[in-house]
């Protein structure tokens, strides 16, 4: 089945209203809502309970002084970083300073979300505001307003990493050029938000969380450590998730914490779940950088040397570390080889919502600026852009290749595998691109302005450090298959089954995925960084192979065989070459399990078995063994592995009403071995519908005191589908050599070029340089008509 476009088993289930979102669950919990700061910026001074305390069917009213011990500390910096020099998380409820407008200061629970929300509005919070930094560069200039009370300046982190020697190769270079780019701030807006449901047993002392999260390992494990209580009195459920987009990866917010505390304190079930406005002013952005790129380069257009000082808007905190920007610095170079390269970064507090990873995850910011220095660098000096991208791209004979700077995960970025000429030749095939000169003179003599735009990157995906497996067979035959992360729509649930199908010889009806369940796999780390592939996938692998070498060792006994002769094909054990001789799988992990006494057909195959075992001297399992047939494993990457992707595109910009239209879109991507093109396919195009929304309709709007001023989406831009063209889909192979698979990542594959493409495309139709993202209307009006006038 691997390799074959076997339809998203889930599908069904979904579209039919069979879906169970954590909302779904403890339909008569009590129900949570929050007090959350007006102010971007403010000491609190006081807090007023009395009224909401008035209310009837109020259960409870907490403000940090009712917190204790690790809840009233403030929440973990998840991703520690050497580069942090001054690290800022929030208190779960906020003690004397907030430090962005959405920060929560006041938990109330009542009988349900109408009471609370009531009783939430009778709450008196007493305010000293203070003065809020808004604007990126001008927070990280020295002497700037702080965005935290006391602080001496606004600076969270600073990396900056050297490969070969930069100056010198400016100093050498026949031409240098200075640039400025920037990219705004945006944010993820899962169809469904966040949502929280406890329920705390006093009895057995155990706590049952449903979270739509990316991580509900992380989220027990964090959960126990507060409590003080063994891992095993904490399970966590990851339900169906609408969407997470990077967004529910964090571990904790404030509400995921307060929800289940509540519930143990109060004793009763307690429910929290988002409304569309405290997302946007509670869940975390991402995106805004400020980049000032020096490069040099030859009068073919190679570059000598490349150098990138960018500002990175960490919000009001930095839970997720420097973990954006340090993505960024990585991946910039991208597909291409540059022997000089240097980049700094700052990443600076502001008084906003706090950012962390959204799909392409500082990917983006670094593919838009290096694919805008090319375009940039082609036209000043009068050169084709492709022949540009060619002279530099790395060659399929240079691989491994060193970037020479440090990924995401701590150690080098080794570019595993790939074929990158061939990936561009092939998109410029697709595109037409020799043709497009003559069409866009066509188009200009009718009055239409055309532009094409490209597009190159390399995504780092599958870092571990390690997910797990477990694999159990039924005595019907039916194979069950539990991972530890969960699942936001990457049909887990088909491709997991496909992999085991194949190592197991049944059919990939007969195996069922489960996701996100701590009670079936306690240990994993979650869902983000395009790593499902290619790290479960992997541990599903070597799970299924362990259970098949079990069924081998056991029919080989059964069958009087020995264990090479043996194979698993058609939901079967059997002898090769004579299939009359065979066991069924189901009946086969019955038997392995050895009975003292019999409760049926099967149950007593398995005791007369045992029987037989003990009479001629052996032991019913051998040494090693486990009862029936069923394993868990872990597969713990060396590195990650990298895939890669062209895209192009052919716009056309309406001279009235300055509106963009996509005419073509093509891309080209390679993500190693392709478990499930149609799964493939679905992930790029998902991506690729964000990152449109990223290029040309999506950016979080701050006023100057830190008010957002478009959180609803009457007035933050989604792309709809009739916005959202079908692009021209074409993939290449190149296995990594990294894991057995030979898979790579694809999740966040298809939103990180867009931007860049769609700003290549408009500069190359206005013939003006587009440096800023995301565009608009309003911007291309002013690019036509400086003088604003119209035509």
């Amino acid at each position: 089945m691997f390799g074959e476009r076997v339809e998203r088993r889930e599908d069904l289930r979904l579209l039919t209203g069979g879906g169970r979102y954590t909302d779904d669950f403890e339909h008569d919990a009590a129900q949570a809502a929050f007090v959350r700061s007006e102010h971007a910026h403010a000491r609190v001074l006081d807090v007023d309970v009395t009224g909401a305390l008035e209310v009837d069917g109020v259960l409870g009213v907490y403000t940090h002084e009712d917190l204790t011990g690790g809840f009233a500390a403030p929440l973990p910096l998840l991703v520690p970083h050497e580069g942090i020099v001054r690290p800022r998380t929030q208190y779960a409820l906020a003690a004397e300073e907030v430090c962005y407008a959405g920060e929560t200061i006041v938990m109330v629970v009542a009988t349900d979300r109408y009471v609370a929300e009531d009783a939430a509005g009778r709450i008196r919070v007493s305010y000293e505001p203070l003065e809020a930094i808004v604007d990126l560069a001008r927070a990280a200039d020295a002497g700037a307003t702080v965005a935290h009370a006391g602080a001496p300046d606004n600076i969270a982190g600073r990396v900056s990493e050297e490969k070969g020697d930069v100056d010198g190769a400016l100093a050498n270079a026949p031409h240098v050029f200075e640039w400025r780019f920037e990219i705004e701030r945006s944010a993820s807006t899962p169809m469904e938000g966040r949502a929280v449901v406890a329920r705390y047993d006093e009895r057995d002392g155990m706590l049952m969380v449903y979270d739509s999260t990316q991580a509900p390992t992380g989220i027990r494990g964090g959960l126990a450590a507060l409590f003080g209580v063994d891992l095993e009195r904490v399970q966590v459920l990851a339900p169906d998730v609408g969407g997470g987009f990077g967004v529910k990866v964090m571990q904790f917010y404030p509400e995921e914490v307060l929800i289940p505390w509540a519930a143990r304190r109060l004793g009763t079930p307690v429910k929290w779940t988002e409304d569309r406005r405290e997302h946007f002013i509670g869940s975390n952005h991402e995106r805004k950088q400020i980049h000032h790129v020096r490069v040099g380069c030859d009068d073919d257009g190679r570059i000598l040397a490349f150098e990138t000082r960018f500002v990175h808007d960490s919000g009001a905190y930095c839970p997720y570390g420097l973990i954006v920007p340090v993505i960024t610095s990585a991946q910039l170079p991208g597909p291409y080889k540059l022997e000089n390269y240097r980049y700094e970064f700052r990443a600076v507090y502001t008084n906003t919502v706090s950012t962390s990873p959204y799909r392409g995850a500082g990917r983006p910011q670094g593919a838009f600026v290096m694919e805008r220095t090319l375009d940039r660098l082609a036209r000043e000096l009068a050169l084709d852009p492709v022949d540009v991208r060619r002279r530099n791209l790395i060659q399929p004979d240079e691989f491994p290749y060193e970037v020479g700077v440090t990924f995401q995960d701590g150690g080098p970025t080794v570019y595993d595998s790939g074929d990158y000429p061939r990936g561009l030749e092939l998109l410029l095939d697709a595109v037409g691109y020799a043709g497009f000169a003559a069409e866009r003179e066509r188009a200009a003599a009718e009055g239409r302005r055309l532009g094409l735009g490209l597009g190159c990157y390399v995504e780092g995906t599958g870092i571990g450090p390690y997910e797990g497996a477990a694999i159990n067979v039924m005595g019907d035959g039916t194979v069950t298959v539990a991972i530890g992360l969960s699942t936001q729509g990457q049909a887990h649930e088909t491709v997991f089954a496909q992999i085991a199908a194949d190592e197991l010889g049944v059919d990939v009806e007969r195996v069922q995925v489960s996701t996100g369940d701590t009670r079936r796999i306690g240990y994993g780390v979650g869902t983000f960084a395009s790593r499902s592939a290619g790290v479960a996938g992997n541990a599903v692998k070597r799970a299924a192979r362990s259970v098949r070498h079990q069924a081998q060792e056991f029919a080989a006994r059964l069958l009087e065989a020995a264990v090479d002769d043996i194979e698993l094909a058609d939901g079967a054990a059997r002898v090769k070459g004579s299939p009359q001789s065979a066991i069924p799988l189901g009946r086969l992990a019955l038997v392995a399990n050895p009975l003292r006494y019999a409760y049926g057909a099967e149950a007593t195959e398995a005791a007369v078995f045992a029987r037989k075992a003990y009479s001629s001297g052996e032991a019913p399992l051998h040494e090693d063994a486990t009862p029936g047939l069923n394993a868990v494993e872990y597969y713990s990457p060396r590195s990650g592995v990298f895939g890669f992707g062209m895209h192009a595109a052919i716009v056309e910009i309406d001279p009235d009403t300055c509106n963009l239209l996509v005419r073509r879109y093509v891309i080209v991507h390679d993500c190693g071995r392709v478990i499930n093109p149609l799964v493939v396919d679905g992930q790029v195009q998902g991506g690729f519908a964000q990152g449109l929304g990223g290029a040309f309709f999506e950016r979080i709007v701050y006023d100057d005191t830190g008010q957002i001023q478009n959180a609803s989406f009457m007035d933050f831009l989604i792309p709809y589908a009739t916005e959202v063209p079908a692009p021209e889909l074409h993939h290449t192979e190149t296995p990594s050599p990294s894991n057995e698979l030979g898979v790579k990542g694809v999740g966040e594959a298809g939103a990180i070029a867009v931007p860049a493409v769609i700003a290549n495309a408009v500069a190359d139709a206005l013939e003006r340089p587009i440096d800023s993202m995301p565009l608009s209307p309003l911007q291309l009006f002013d690019m036509l008509h400086p003088d604003g006038n119209g035509r």
